[in-house]
This record gives structure tokens, C-alpha cells and sequence, in this order.
């Protein structure tokens, strides 16, 4: 049993996906899931958003892709930007794929890394900007 267990841990460790940081769902659990919650639900009451059917419709405003990676937890994380593109990508599929526009393009390494470099100075107005943009479009997300 304990050869086992220590073969199958060191198949894991030896394998593609955790040798480049681990599944998206894994860096999503280590790294989103303490706020947002292990099914992206957050905690509206206090401030953190459900992400489940909303997160899909940032695409459609002017800065809301952007606004996706330069959220503090997403732009300080210790993650890669290469691990960043795969988990947001990940994200928008796992918890809102219904709501992503059609064409929409998968987030990129370089694209993380630009976005990441520059932060946001003003996150809650620029998401009450973003949030204005699609109720003028008829989308409801608080």
C-alpha cells in the first residue's frame, strides 16, 4: 500500500500538469476559492462577487476583459502568466460559458503578462464602470 501511494504521488508530480503549476482547477482552489468560493459563488453580501453567470459578460464591455486579470487577486497572484491565462480561461468556460460572446478569444501568456503590469488604481470604479456598461446593454450582474 505505501508503494502505491508513493509511485501514484511521484506519477503526479512527474506529470505535465504539475510540473507547470497544476491543473486550473487546482490553482483556482489554491489560489481563488478562499473569497470566491469552491463553485465561484463569492460572497456578495460583503463585497465579493458570485462569478457564476456574470463573469462571461465582462468581454462584452470595453475594459471588462481587462478588468479580469487586473483585479488585485488576480494580477498580485504568485502565479505565472502563463498559469493565469489557463485558469482565467478555465474560469469563464467552468462558470459562465453560456454568457461568453461568441468569437471571444482564450486569454494569452503575453496578454496576462501586459495586463498584470499594469494595475488598476481604482478597482471599484472600474468595476461600477464596467457594471454601468452592461446594464446599458441590458446585462445585470451585481
Amino acid at each position: 500500500m505505501k508503494r502505491s501511494i508513493v509511485a501514484m504521488a511521484a506519477a503526479l508530480l512527474a506529470s505535465p500538469v504539475m510540473a507547470a503549476g497544476g491543473s486550473p482547477k487546482v490553482n483556482y482552489m489554491l489560489h481563488c476559492s478562499g473569497c470566491h468560493g469552491p463553485d465561484g459563488a463569492g460572497n456578495p453580501g460583503v463585497g465579493i462577487p458570485d462569478m457564476r453567470g456574470s463573469i462571461g459578460h465582462f468581454p462584452k464591455a470595453k475594459y471588462g476583459r481587462d478588468f479580469l486579470i487586473q483585479v488585485p487577486g488576480t494580477s498580485q497572484t504568485s502565479m505565472t502568466d502563463a498559469e493565469v491565462a489557463v485558469m482565467m480561461n478555465w474560469m469563464l468556460q467552468q462558470f459562465s460559458a453560456a454568457e461568453v460572446p461568441i468569437g471571444t478569444l482564450p486569454y494569452t501568456e503575453q496578454e496576462v503578462r501586459q495586463l498584470r503590469a499594469n494595475r488598476l488604481a481604482d478597482v471599484p470604479g472600474r468595476r461600477a464602470a464596467i457594471i454601468s456598461e452592461l446594464k446599458a446593454q441590458g446585462i445585470s450582474i451585481e
